[in-house]
Parts: structure tokens; C-alpha cells; sequence
């Protein structure tokens, strides 16, 4: 196995040796398995977004060219690009052709701004940045720019236009401190030869939710651990290429993206729909123009699905399933009016960036489903929950939720000083969450705190 990026920490030999014989990693990167899905589903509607459909046929073309483009533009493999894009097509087709030429996406949510985007830049010596021209009366340009002429590494911006949008930097330009602009769909040269690139490297960084005001904290997601996590997920959910994911969450979220999300739902050849705006009535919409058939929220994007809802019994429709995902589950009796309101099943979550997933399945009762988070997505997954002290508690007792296995990662990115507080010295993830088993052996996750302090045992109000 070649070794991860340098600031990353790897799995100890034992368990990669483990997750190689137990079929949990299989050595394809995310933008070859993307080649499969096109030989495999080429002429079914991979995403959907407003009136843009793009068959996987198509999707894949877009991302074998856009590849080529960046690879003449001299993007090398392993350099770091901030994606800061929305829910659009090219977020999706960006992503998978800066893996496909070898380069690193780092997801930042369009909602980041100047102190975090700079950060992110500084950390990961990002040499190129993608991002829209402007966004929500916000010149995400000019604030490339700013970092751009603060710093050494930037020098490539890639831009989306909006209708209309106008920027000293929006062309074929290059700015006083060296970096060049172009336009994110003047990327585009016939395909070059694929590139040999490991699955054990890092594809892709996500966010990690972090503490309230603190620069965030990197994770590095490999093509082997995603990938399975991904196609895990996709079939504890009994996904289907019959299934239509509603991606309404934001770009680049981990759950949204693989729990199974866009990731999961491609891998079975399935359709995603990608929802930009944030009001629950364009969502209500997408489900019933699409025929949606699973989408995730988190509480409080159930809370105004609830209220948009609010003395309305929807129809017997397309949706089948609800993920509601987050650090603090919903309350029962608000996830039951929810999947009243909407006709359907709900499922819950619990997966942070950093990898370990806990969900019910579909199959599960209503108590497991409305009462608890479910069981761990992986047989090799390993949970403890553990006191203050780091002693192992009794079921039906809380204590922390600590976690390692296939899709959880082992440290964060150039940060020693959080991955000796975040994690044991045998490699367990300590979530930060306060959980306790049940005598079925489902998980029932109470609220967050600090390690070593006791957390309420409330659920949110959804």
C-alpha cells in the first residue's frame, strides 16, 4: 500500500491487511468506479438539476474532459483545490474530475467565507481554488482573490458564472499577484490516458464540525474507506437504480454525500436530484415533479419541512425513507409527525465527518426507529462507550461513544495537537457524543460534550 498524503495518519498494516480480506476495500479510486458506473448505467438520468439532466454517459464524458483540461493546465497529482461550489451539476462533475486527475478536493461549504476559505488555503497549500463568480450577493472572486495576493500558494482560480455576473477577474485574466482565472467551463480538452493512482490515498478532505468558533478541522477521506462506506450505506437502505436521491443538504456535507448520498445513489445506478435552494416548498416540489424517493435532513430542516406541512396528510407518493442526521437526535413523537406528514419511513443517523455511521435500517421496528440511532454500519466496526476515565461502561449506561474501523479515519490533517486529544492511542475516534446501548444492541445517542464531561440526556425538539 503506498503511504497517505503527508499529514494524514494511516492505518496500522494490521487492520489494512484486516479490511483487505474481508472485501471492505478493493483498490478502485472513486472516478474509475465512476468509469464502471457509465459502462454500467450509461443512458439512465444520473443528475438532475432544475431542467439539466445528465445521463451517467454524459456525466462521466464531462468529468474525463474536465480532467484533461485541469492536467494541461498543470494541476499535478496530490496538489490541494478548495471546492467551494453549491448544490449545481458541477459541483458533482468538479469534484470527480480533480480526483480524476489526481488532485485533492477540499469541500468547503459555499456558506464559508474569507477567515475559513484563507485557512483552508494556508493548511493545505491549495494551489487552486473553484468557487461561483458571485453567490447570494456575496463576491466569492474578489474574496479569491484577497487570499490569492495574501499568500504563495494560490494560483489557479477556477469561477462558475451567474447569469449576468460581472468581475474584474471573471476571464481569462491573471491578477498582479500571479494568479490566473478562467471561467470553470472554458476546462474542458479531449481525454488524456488515465492516470495510475492508488485507492489508499486521500480522495477528498471534508469539514469536520469542530468546536463553535474554531478553524476547521480537516479529515482525510481515502478512495478505499469511501467508497465502501458509500456502497455500505447504499445497501443498508436497500437502494435500487430505481431509487431518485433528493440532495438537499449542502454540497460536500458528509452526509449528503456518502450516507449513501450522491455517492451511494450513483454506485447502484440510481438518479440524484440536486435541490439549490433552501426552502422546504422547492424540496416538497422536487419530490413530487421527480418522484423522489429518499432524501435526508437534518432537525432543523425537519423542523420547516414540519411547519411547511403543518395540518396537511400527504398523499401516498414516491418517498419511501427520511434520514434525519445529526449530532443531537429528533424526538420521537416530531420524527413520527414528520413521516406521517410525509407519507413514508424515517431512518436515523449518526455520522460525523470523521467516519463511524450508526443508523436504523428500514426493516427496523418504530420503537428502534423513533427511539434510537440503530447499530453500526460495518461488522468490523468497533464501539466503546466509556466514562471519563476511559473505562468501559455497562449497557443501558452513557458514556462517550469512541469508534474505529473501515471508514474511520485515524487523525486529522496536520493537527497533533487535536489527534492526541481526539483520538485513543489504539486508533479509537472519540466522537465527542454520549450514547448508551441498549439490551437489543442498538445505540441511543443523548447529546455532545467535552470529553470527560457529562452531557444531558434530551433530545432536541427536532
Amino acid at each position: 500500500m503506498r503511504s497517505m498524503l503527508d499529514g494524514c495518519a494511516p492505518w496500522p498494516e494490521g487492520f489494512v491487511d484486516r479490511y483487505w480480506a474481508a472485501g471492505h476495500w478493493r483498490g478502485t479510486t472513486l472516478d474509475s468506479l465512476l468509469r464502471g458506473w457509465a459502462l454500467q448505467y450509461g443512458p439512465r438520468t444520473a443528475l438532475v438539476a432544475g431542467a439539466t439532466r445528465l445521463t451517467y454517459t454524459a456525466l462521466n464524458r464531462r468529468v474525463d474532459r474536465m480532467a484533461a483540461g485541469l492536467r494541461l493546465l498543470a494541476l499535478r497529482p496530490g496538489q490541494r483545490v478548495v471546492v467551494q461550489l453549491p448544490n449545481v451539476p458541477e459541483f458533482v462533475v468538479t469534484v470527480f474530475a480533480l480526483m480524476r486527475a489526481g488532485a485533492v478536493p477540499v469541500l468547503c461549504p459555499v456558506s464559508h467565507r474569507a477567515p475559513e476559505v484563507s485557512h483552508l488555503v494556508q493548511l493545505t497549500q491549495a494551489v487552486g481554488y473553484v468557487g461561483p463568480s458571485t453567490y447570494r450577493g456575496f463576491d466569492h472572486t474578489a474574496m479569491a482573490a484577497d487570499i490569492a495576493a495574501r499568500g504563495p500558494f494560490l494560483r489557479r482560480v477556477f469561477t462558475l458564472a451567474a447569469p449576468g455576473a460581472s468581475s474584474p477577474y471573471g476571464g481569462y485574466t491573471t491578477d498582479p499577484s500571479g494568479c490566473h482565472y478562467f471561467p470553470l467551463d472554458s476546462i474542458d480538452a479531449p481525454p488524456a490516458p488515465a492516470l495510475a493512482l492508488s485507492a489508499a490515498q486521500v480522495a477528498f478532505f471534508l469539514l469536520s464540525a469542530g468546536a463553535e468558533g474554531a478553524p476547521p478541522l480537516l479529515v482525510p477521506r481515502t478512495h478505499n474507506d469511501y467508497a465502501y462506506q458509500a456502497g455500505a450505506c447504499a445497501e443498508a437502505v436497500s437502494l435500487t437504480e430505481d431509487d431518485v436521491y433528493l440532495d438537499a443538504l449542502p454540497a460536500g456535507s458528509g452526509f449528503s454525500l456518502g450516507s449513501p448520498g450522491v455517492i451511494g445513489t450513483l454506485s447502484v445506478g440510481g438518479t440524484v436530484v440536486l435541490a439549490e435552494s433552501p426552502e422546504p416548498a422547492a424540496w416538497l416540489e422536487a419530490i413530487a415533479r421527480e418522484r423522489v424517493t429518499v432524501t435526508s435532513v437534518v432537525p432543523g430542516a425537519a423542523r420547516r419541512w414540519l411547519e411547511a406541512l403543518e395540518g396537511t396528510r400527504a398523499e401516498p407518493g414516491s418517498l419511501r425513507l427520511v434520514q434525519i442526521g445529526g449530532d443531537t437526535p429528533p424526538h420521537p413523537a416530531s420524527a413520527a409527525r414528520l413521516a406521517s406528514a410525509l407519507g413514508c419511513r424515517v431512518q436515523q443517523v449518526f455520522g460525523p465527518a470523521e467516519g463511524p455511521l450508526v443508523l436504523t435500517r428500514p426493516a427496523d421496528p418504530d420503537d428502534t426507529v423513533l427511539g434510537t440511532r440503530g447499530r453500526p454500519l460495518s461488522p468490523d466496526d468497533e464501539i466503546r462507550i466509556v466514562d471519563a476515565e476511559g473505562n468501559g461502561v455497562p449497557d443501558g449506561e452513557c458514556g462517550e461513544l469512541l469508534a474505529r474501523g473501515p471508514y474511520t479515519v485515524r487523525g486529522y490533517y496536520r493537527a497533533p495537537e487535536h489527534n492526541a486529544r481526539s483520538f485513543t492511542g489504539d486508533g479509537f475516534f472519540r466522537t465527542g457524543a454520549v450514547a448508551h446501548r441498549t439490551a437489543g444492541g442498538d445505540l441511543v445517542v443523548t447529546g455532545r460534550c467535552r470529553t470527560g464531561q457529562k452531557a444531558p440526556e434530551s433530545a432536541s425538539p427536532l
